[in-house]
């Protein structure tokens, strides 16, 4: 039986905030772009939640809601040094850390219990090692896989730490709304409401054929979800097959350029994770989610293998603006990933001229060596858009 724990920041990036302006705590702080550009917020403080500010909502929304607020632009390179302290924590209780983004990541601590001690105490610690060294406060759920783990970890925000029993997976998971099924958005609640269902228990009670025929094929995966299965191995990014990163909103975002600033800033986050990694890829996939559960991935393959930036922003984007299906835009998820690895060590000519593409691999090289030293938003590319969306889960396969 494995233990997985699932860590989570809480209110990352305005919890930064709040502790380095301690005169402030306890009052609604917002973290985002500005109002005049088309910003959109990317943290809220619970206090702010109060007034029903969310991530990805525009920034000119927030001030309506909440005018006293007190408001801050991303301080990315601050945010990402913290981070890297928090990883730093994961690494001295197990290798098996897979990180989700800045500001959350699964652990496998299975074989670490002999020397830490069990997944709860290790949980324990890792919360005690966090608050001591930076001040900062983290939930953390901790149960048999990742789907467990990750619910676990939301159960009881701020400073949660919740333990699912092995041997009472049902008892933890039937009280739970169906809405916390992972990708179970606004529509598909609905329409398990219209059947009459409203629990874990009474989804998990359906025959997995009225779920197929539902949902397609991810009415199969809701179903082992329902029962608490999930066999999906933590796994270190240096052995991935795969490097990806997804961002759910928590309102449904009917704007393209919106859409385009977060894709964006997922795949600076993915091209960067790459070459960390020295890993290159050809396969550049897209990962859409409407409002009514239906998903749909795009992939396109380019001509050689590549962790250059701009490569994988331009295919991105065509991808995005040109293959998606016609119908009404009203997005719950975005996602972009890289696979399709070339593990040599010759750099072959790419869908950019040579020129071109020595040009673009230096501005990444100078971007991850400012990054390492200052911080990842130390230099920005002219085309990025200074501002984030919520950022709920990555995946690395």
């Amino acid at each position: 039986m494995r233990t997985i724990l699932h860590v989570d920041m809480d209110a990352f990036y305005a919890s930064i905030e709040e502790r380095d302006h301690p005169e402030l705590k306890g009052q609604p702080i917002i973290v985002g772009g500005r109002t005049e550009s088309r910003g959109v917020v990317s943290a809220a403080n619970y206090a702010a939640r109060e007034f029903g500010v969310h991530s990805a909502m525009p920034m000119k929304t927030a001030r309506a809601l909440c005018p006293h607020a007190h408001y801050f632009p991303v301080r990315m390179k601050d945010y990402a040094a913290v981070s890297q302290i928090i990883q730093q924590i994961f690494h001295r209780f197990t290798p098996l850390v897979e990180p989700l983004s800045l500001d959350e990541a699964f652990l496998d601590v299975t074989g670490s219990e002999l020397l830490f001690g069990s997944g709860e105490q290790i949980a324990h610690s890792i919360k005690r090692e966090i608050q001591e060294t930076l001040q900062l406060i983290a939930s953390v759920g901790v149960a048999p896989n990742k789907f467990l783990a990750k619910i676990a970890s939301d159960a009881d925000k701020p400073d949660g730490l919740v333990i699912v029993d092995p041997n009472r997976i049902q008892d933890f998971l039937d009280p739970l709304p169906i809405s916390r099924i992972w990708g179970i958005g606004k529509v598909a609640t609905k329409r398990f409401n219209q059947l009459g269902i409203q629990t874990v228990s009474q989804l998990r009670a359906l025959e997995p054929d009225l779920l197929t025929e539902l949902f397609g094929e991810q009415g199969q995966h809701l179903w082992k979800l329902a029962q608490g299965i999930d066999d999906r191995p933590v796994v270190p990014e240096r052995q991935a097959k795969s490097i990806s990163r997804e961002t759910t909103f928590s309102q449904d975002v009917t704007d393209m350029e919106i859409l385009k600033a977060v894709l964006i800033e997922l795949v600076e986050d993915v091209a960067r994770r790459l070459r960390k990694n020295q890993l290159r890829g050809k396969t550049i996939q897209l990962k859409i989610r409407y409002d009514d559960f239906s998903t749909f991935t795009r992939a396109s393959t380019i001509a050689q293998p590549t962790d250059i930036t701009r490569e994988i922003q331009e295919t991105a984007l065509q991808i995005l603006e040109q293959r998606l299906p016609a119908r009404r835009l009203s997005i719950r998820l975005i996602g972009i990933g890289v696979s399709g690895f070339d593990h040599s060590t010759v750099q072959q000519r790419s869908l950019f001229d040579e020129e071109d593409q020595q040009k673009y691999a230096r501005l990444d090289q100078i971007k991850d060596q400012i990054a390492d030293r200052f911080g990842l938003d130390s230099l920005k590319r002219g085309n990025r858009i200074s501002n984030e969306a919520a950022d709920e889960s990555e995946e690395t396969e």
